[in-house]
């Protein structure tokens, strides 16, 4: 797999309704979906996903909102997928966001800001990997 990102529509977009709406965002972008499910976190497979910032204050917060709902999955495919993706997100802050952008458009707060794109190509395969198996990326 290479130019991949990978995303999660988050439980407040979900429960938002806003799911065919960043789908269409996604396609409007050029991006491929390679894999696609809608799951739920449990609070220990949010804990391992987001443990790289368990001694971040946040922690806590981050790991009871994402599982507090169901989820969008998603593995995407586009030349420098990782950097165009988060420019079509855009800023953690939705108030500090680009207009046009999934999280100026979607998201209700820095905390609950609709969507997670990846931050490197590395993980990228990582998060994809936790997410999907080898069978359900195509």
């Amino acid at each position: 797999m290479s130019n991949i990102t990978f995303t999660m529509i988050k439980p407040d977009a979900v429960a938002d309704g806003h799911i065919g709406a960043i789908l269409g965002k996604i396609a409007e972008g050029d991006f491929k979906i390679k894999a696609l499910k809608l799951t739920q976190l449990t609070v220990a497979d949010a804990k391992k996903f987001y443990e790289v910032h368990a001694e971040r204050p946040f922690y806590g917060e981050l790991v009871e909102f994402m599982s507090s709902g169901p989820i969008v999955a998603a593995v995407l495919e586009k030349d420098n997928a990782v950097e165009d993706f988060r420019t079509l997100i855009g800023a953690t802050n939705p108030a500090e966001a680009a207009e046009g952008t999934i999280r100026k458009m979607f998201a209700r707060s820095i905390g609950e800001n609709a969507v997670h794109g990846s931050d490197s190509d590395e993980n990228a395969l990582i998060e994809a990997r936790f997410h999907f198996s080898g069978r359900e990326i195509f």
